[in-house]
């Protein structure tokens, strides 16, 4: 019990980690590239990265236990980090933020897998989730204070990189003896989860993929200044901190829950059109869908890391996909219809929520 424990505890100090060092970047993109195209392309090399590595870590998962998958991840990031320390040459910068992507994929396919695993997997997973979140929160703001403090931009990376270093450690000497491969050995059909499925995995593109649409859409929307946005992106994540560690203390189907919740972030856009009150709403609720997409899929005691490099991939994805399109359509539409259209998106999650039973496992609802 005390190993599980301990590696519960390298997997939440690690999601904090890897996700405070993937946003400490942001604050300073200027400097490491000049044109708007190339900061483009550093942010979006990560998601990139982690899109292609999230499945593959999922079913490395099943066939040779998360631990060894997690310290690869941690691994690939620590590397990255450093040498994204020492390099402000543009190309060199999209590879490794690509790198990162990668072990960051790794990473959170095998330590999801992990969490929703055990048997007490609805409360880790709200600690898990608070962790992600507060990464993502503090990479931005300790990065972004730390280069106005020292004129230094990439102080805030070698800080998360040597706290990534410190986690990969404890990781190389925590016992795994309770973290085990699963019993088939990775060697699930992955379309039949993919088509049995197709619902949840289509919920999570579009409302992962939502609160990446405001986060992109605001700061030209609004011409708000930096630091104001700021608060209101961290607030975001704020409120999904708050929210996951509030609802994994109370029973719930998670079906209507993920349905319901589409209702309210679509009407969640349209009130961010308003005011940015509405980052708190869709933060809240963001919170509450993926620990519910996370619950409906522990209904199977096996191919954990394969499902959950399934969830994963379906959420980079929408991240990846959705503030694009928004993007297009307020360049050719407006703001407004970019709002409307990303409202309707999460309207349609409503109604497919559920599609085609729950084969070949369902929750109670």
């Amino acid at each position: 019990m005390e190993a599980s424990k301990a590696y519960l505890a390298i997997v939440c100090l690690g999601i904090f980690a890897v996700m405070a060092l993937s946003n400490a970047i942001v604050p300073v993109l200027p400097a490491f590239a000049g044109p708007s195209a190339w900061q483009g392309a550093i942010y979006a090399a990560y998601f990139f990265g982690a899109f292609l590595s999230t499945l593959p870590g999922g079913i490395l998962a099943d066939r040779h236990g998360s631990v060894p998958v997690i310290r690869v991840g941690l691994l690939m990031t620590v590397a990255a980090g450093i040498l994204l320390f020492f390099t402000t040459t543009p190309v060199v910068v999209v590879i490794m933020r690509g790198c990162e992507g990668i072990g960051a994929g790794l990473f959170v396919a095998a330590a999801l897998s992990y969490v929703n695993s055990r048997a007490d997997h609805t409360r880790m997973s709200g600690y898990y989730m608070a962790m992600l979140n507060l990464g993502l929160v503090l990479g931005l703001i300790v990065a972004g204070l730390l280069a106005v403090r020292f004129a230094q931009p990439a102080l805030g990376i070698g800080v998360f990189t040597l706290i990534s270093l410190v986690v990969l450690g404890g990781s190389a000497v925590t016992g795994n003896r309770q973290i085990l491969p699963s019993k088939s050995g990775g060697t699930a059909n992955i379309s039949a989860f993919i088509r049995d499925n197709v619902w949840l995995w289509y919920s999570a593109v579009i409302l992962v993929g939502i609160t990446g649409v405001v986060s992109s859409l605001y700061p030209k929307f609004s011409h708000d200044a930096p630091d104001t946005l700021g608060l209101w992106i961290a607030g975001m994540s704020i409120a999904t901190i708050v929210t996951v560690l509030a609802v994994t203390r109370i029973p719930f189907p998670p079906v209507p829950v993920i349905r319901w919740s589409a209702l309210f972030m679509a009407a969640g856009v349209l009130i961010t059109y308003v005011t940015p009150l509405g980052f708190i709403i869709l933060g809240s609720l963001a919170g509450v869908v993926m620990i519910a997409q996370m619950a409906y899929l522990s209904g199977v005691s096996d191919h954990q890391g394969l499902l959950m490099g399934l969830f994963s991939t379906a959420s980079y994805l929408g991240m990846a996909i959705l503030p694009f399109l928004a993007g297009v359509i307020a360049d050719t539409g407006g703001f407004l219809a970019a709002f409307v259209v990303t409202a309707i998106l999460g309207g349609t999650v409503v109604v497919t929520t559920g599609w085609y039973g729950c084969r070949p496992y369902c929750p109670a609802e």
